[in-house]
C-alpha cells in the first residue's frame, strides 16, 4: 500500500485569505486526506505559510511591524483560521524555518555544482525616491497582454501571465507609488532552465500527468512549448534565505536574498523536516522524499500556482542530480468568483476566511465549496445559491433527516435502538442502492473528482429520505409496531453510514452524528460497499441522544444582512 505525501500551495503571509484560495488549495487536500485516512493509507499532509518575497515586506510595513514579527503574528492567525476550518495539517510550517533555510541553501549548491546556475549582471529598475532596486513585486502597472492596471512586476493577477518589471506600462513604486524609476545594473542568480527543458519533458512525459486534470497538464505542456527560460532566482530585499557567502561572498555581502519562487517550493520539504524535528526519534523527514519510490505525491492548487510546481519546481528538483520525489499527480482548480468578479486578497473583495467562521459554522463552508468547487471551470459565489446549497442538502436532506428519525424513536421506543421485525424487500432494495452510491462516491474521491464526490454523497442522504418516505413508520406504527421499529433501526444505521462517510466533507457535524450513538468505537472507520449492504453497524439496544439541530437554515434576514455587509453583486 503505497505511502500518500500531500501538500496544498502555500498561502501568502500578507494577510487572512479569502474564500477562493481556501477552495483552490487547502480544503480539497483536506477532504482527500480525511478520505485517505480511513481508509486505512499512511498519509502525511504538509502545509506552510509562504513568508519571503514582497508581499510580507509590503504589508509589515503597512501594519508598523518588522517583518519577522509581522510574519509570526500572521502565521498564528492564519493556523487559527484553518483549525476553524477543520484542516488537518499533519504540520503546518513556515517558509522562514531553520530548515528551510538550510534546504534552499543546499538546493542552491547542488545546482550550482551541477552547472545549472550562473551570476549575471541585469538592469533592474531602480527607484529614485525609494533609493533601492525594488524587487518585481514591488513596481506595479497597466499589463502589456490585457490592459489590467495593478499588475505586479513578476505576474499578473488578472491574466494569469508571468511579467518582467520592464514589461509594464506605466509603472511605479509599490513603496511610495512614485514613477521616478530608472534601470540601473545589478549582479543576480540565474536559474539555467533551457539547460533542463528535455529533462522536464522527459520526466513529464513519463510520469503520469496525462492523467492529471486538464486545467494541469495544457498549462504544463504550454509553458514547455512556449520554451523555458532562465529566470534570476536572487532579489534586492532585507528579508528572505541569504544566497550563502561561500558559494557567493560578493552577492551574500550585497545582502542578496533567494526569490520566493525558488524557496517557497522547497517548504514542502522543508515543513517535512520541520515535522520531524518535533519528534526526531519516530520521524524520518527523508523517507517521505529521498528515494520514496513508495511515495504518491499529490499537489493542490489553483491554476496560477501550476507553472511553478508542474514545471519549475521539478526542474530545481532535477537539476541537482538527487533523487527527489516530485509529484505524482497535480489536482488544479481554476477560480472561484464573486458574484462574477474575482475574489482577491489586495483588493479585499469578497468573503474572508475570518469573516466566513464569524457568520457560519465551518462545515457550512466546507460543504457547499466542494460541492461548487471550480474544477472544469470558473464558478460563482452568491449568497443565494449559498443558502439553497445550505437549506436543501444540509438542513432539509441531510439534518432533518437526522432529528426527525432519532426524535421520533425517542418518542415512540425509547432511548434505545428499537428491534422490531428483520429486515426485508425494502431494506434489502435500500442496501444495494446504498451500497452502489458508496461504490460511486469511492470512485469519485479516488479520481480527485470533489464535485461529482458530493453529488453522490448527496444522493446517499436523498435515498435515506426515500426510505423514510415510502415506510413511513409515523403511519406502520398505527398498525405494526415491529414495522415501524425496523424502519426506524434501518434509518438510524443510515444516520451512522453518513457519519462515516460524510467525515471528509463535514467532519464535525459527521462527529456529532456519530457521538449520538453509545458505540465501543466512534470512530469514522470507512465502510465498504459490502458492509453498508447490511445497515447493521448500529444494533438494536444501543443506546442514543438526539443531537442538537445540525444545520440552521440561513433565512432570507441572514441573507439581506449577508449582502449588506458583503455585497450582492458585482460592484
Amino acid at each position: 500500500m503505497a505511502r500518500h505525501l500531500i501538500t496544498s500551495a502555500l498561502p501568502y503571509i500578507n494577510g487572512i485569505k479569502h474564500l477562493g484560495n481556501m477552495v483552490g488549495s487547502m480544503l480539497p487536500a483536506d477532504v482527500y486526506a480525511r478520505y485517505l485516512r480511513q481508509r486505512g493509507h499512511d498519509v502525511l499532509y504538509i502545509c506552510a505559510t509562504d513568508e519571503h518575497g514582497t508581499p510580507a515586506e509590503l504589508a509589515a510595513k503597512e501594519a508598523g511591524q518588522s517583518v519577522a514579527e509581522f510574519c509570526g503574528e500572521q502565521h498564528g492567525k492564519q493556523k487559527a483560521i484553518y483549525d476553524g476550518f477543520g484542516l488537518e495539517f499533519d504540520h503546518f510550517g513556515r517558509s522562514s524555518s531553520p530548515e528551510n533555510v538550510e534546504l534552499t541553501q543546499h538546493f542552491a549548491r547542488k545546482l550550482h555544482e551541477n552547472g545549472f546556475i550562473e551570476e549575471r549582471a541585469i538592469r533592474q529598475v531602480y527607484s529614485n525616491a525609494d533609493e533601492r532596486f525594488l524587487p518585481d513585486r514591488y513596481i506595479v502597472g497597466t499589463c502589456p497582454h490585457c490592459g489590467y492596471d495593478k499588475a505586479r512586476g513578476d505576474q499578473c493577477e488578472n491574466c494569469t501571465r508571468v511579467l518582467d518589471p520592464t514589461d509594464l506600462i506605466d509603472a511605479r513604486s509599490a513603496i511610495s507609488g512614485s514613477s521616478d524609476l530608472e534601470v540601473r545594473e545589478t549582479k543576480h542568480l540565474f536559474l539555467l532552465q533551457s539547460k533542463l527543458q528535455h529533462e522536464v519533458e522527459g520526466w513529464l512525459e513519463g510520469n503520469g500527468s496525462k492523467e492529471w486534470p486538464v486545467l494541469a497538464s495544457s498549462i504544463a505542456h504550454k509553458w514547455l512549448t512556449e520554451g523555458l527560460q532562465d529566470r534570476a532566482i536572487t532579489r534586492d530585499l532585507d528579508w528572505g534565505v541569504p544566497v550563502p557567502a561561500d558559494v557567493w561572498p560578493e552577492l551574500a555581502a550585497e545582502g542578496k536574498v533567494f526569490y520566493v519562487w525558488f524557496d517557497a517550493p522547497i517548504e514542502y520539504i522543508g515543513a517535512t523536516k520541520e515535522w520531524a524535528d518535533v519528534a526526531p526519534e519516530n520521524r524520518d523527514w527523508k523517507s517521505w522524499w529521498y528515494e520514496a519510490d513508495d511515495v504518491r505525491y499529490t499537489e493542490f492548487m489553483a491554476k496560477d500556482n501550476v507553472p511553478f510546481h508542474s514545471v519549475m519546481f521539478p526542474a530545481t528538483q532535477l537539476g541537482t542530480r538527487e533523487p527527489w520525489k516530485k509529484v505524482d499527480f497535480l489536482k488544479a482548480f481554476n477560480w472561484l468568483n464573486y458574484y462574477g468578479g474575482k475574489f482577491s486578497t489586495s483588493q479585499k473583495r469578497g468573503i474572508f476566511t475570518d469573516a466566513a467562521l464569524e457568520l457560519l459554522p465551518a462545515d457550512y463552508w466546507r460543504y457547499f465549496l466542494m460541492a461548487y468547487a471550480p474544477e472544469s471551470d470558473d464558478t460563482s459565489f452568491t449568497w443565494e445559491l449559498f443558502s439553497a446549497s445550505v437549506n436543501k442538502d444540509l438542513a432539509d436532506t441531510l439534518g432533518n433527516f437526522v432529528n426527525r428519525v432519532l426524535s421520533f424513536s425517542r418518542k415512540r421506543f425509547g432511548d434505545e435502538v428499537p428491534a422490531g421485525a428483520e429486515a426485508g424487500a425494502a431494506e434489502q432494495k435500500l442496501g444495494v442502492e446504498i451500497a452502489g452510491l458508496l461504490a460511486e462516491y469511492e470512485g469519485h474521491m479516488e479520481a480527485l473528482q470533489f464535485r461529482k464526490a458530493a453529488a453522490s454523497l448527496r444522493a446517499l442522504w436523498s435515498a435515506g429520505n426515500s426510505y423514510l418516505e415510502e415506510k413511513a413508520p409515523w403511519l406502520e406504527i398505527k398498525t405494526d409496531k415491529d414495522a415501524a421499529a425496523l424502519t426506524l433501526r434501518t434509518a438510524m444505521n443510515l444516520i451512522h453510514l453518513y457519519a462515516v462517510v460524510s467525515e471528509p466533507f463535514i467532519p464535525a457535524s459527521a462527529k456529532a452524528m456519530r457521538s449520538a450513538f453509545t458505540l465501543a468505537d466512534d470512530t469514522a472507520v470507512w465502510v465498504s460497499a459490502d458492509e453498508a449492504k447490511t445497515l447493521a453497524a448500529v444494533p438494536a439496544g444501543t443506546p442514543f441522544t438526539v443531537p442538537p439541530v445540525l444545520f440552521a437554515k440561513i433565512t432570507e434576514e441572514d441573507l439581506e444582512s449577508y449582502r449588506e455587509r458583503f455585497g450582492g453583486s458585482e460592484g
